[in-house]
């Protein structure tokens, strides 16, 4: 037997490497670039603090939009028609509205709510507190990452858990197994894996999407950024620099999503 031969797929492997070996040239050989000044920026104490608060964006807005989609997630699949109804409401209006409207509103909230206030509804009130202390701008922002992040979880959890055959629990039931276990050591890790890679895409694209917090001037990487070649003129390689950081930290993100996508396919492929 002779193997069937592919002369155009060596054409196009061709093609795409003379093209990227341009590319390469033209990033060594285009004074444009500047990589002096990339890398007299890349490693400075301001990037790095600007590149933290991204970090801690991420990681705030990432657990508290999966706690709460979580929670939403469960009142979507209740057999109670007002929780369906409220989950459906809440998941309805944060992905139609844009985010960085969210975020602008939360920034702003003192404009329409001087003070808040505790007590009976419609009645006396206890407790006053002005909406001017009661977050910064950076809680402002990780209030909206959250809240935004939440309606999207919510819908990829709800998929990965009805991905499972409803079989699944019919047969644990079938054994006496109880309803929580089912889920936990049953559902759970069956719909991890369909969990997971949306999961890891929709942190990977809050990790990008925290720099658009720049509007409200908090000092993660993108804004930092901004207020230096704002001060040099040396756009091209400070975009450089925070396009650099992005793609590492969103490498070490896909590196761990491998790791743990393994872990949870374990038994179902050789």
């Amino acid at each position: 037997m002779v193997a069937r031969r592919h002369p155009w797929r060596w054409v196009g492997v061709g093609a795409v490497l003379v093209l990227l070996a341009m590319f390469v040239h033209g990033l060594a050989t285009n004074p444009g670039w500047d990589w002096p000044t990339f890398f007299q920026f890349f490693a400075t104490r301001t990037i790095f603090a600007a590149l933290w608060v991204t970090v801690q964006l991420t990681v705030y807005g990432t657990v508290l939009g999966f706690v709460l989609g979580a929670v939403l997630a469960s009142m979507r699949l209740s057999s109670s028609p007002f929780l369906q109804l409220v989950a459906w409401g809440y998941i309805w209006a944060f992905r139609s509205i844009p985010l960085i409207v969210q975020l602008l509103f939360w920034f702003n909230i003192a404009y329409l709510y001087k003070e808040l206030s505790l007590g009976i509804p419609f009645g006396p009130e206890f407790v006053h507190f002005s909406t001017n202390d009661l977050f910064g701008p950076l809680g402002a922002a990780v209030l909206g990452l959250a809240l935004h992040q939440a309606a999207y979880a919510a819908e990829i959890i709800r998929g990965g858990i009805i991905s499972v055959d409803a079989g699944q629990t019919e047969a644990a039931a079938a054994l006496g197994i109880p309803k929580l276990r089912q889920f936990f050591r049953i559902v759970l890790p069956q719909a991890m894996r369909s969990i997971l890679p949306n999961g890891a895409n929709e942190v990977i694209s809050l990790f990008k999407g925290t720099s658009i917090v720049s509007v409200m001037a908090i000092p993660e990487l993108f804004y930092q950024v901004q207020v230096i070649y704002g001060r040099n003129s040396r756009v091209v390689p400070l975009l450089m620099v925070a396009t650099v950081w992005y793609i590492v930290l969103t490498t070490l993100l896909s590196i761990v999503q491998y790791y743990v996508e393994r872990r949870f396919a374990r038994g179902t492929t050789r």
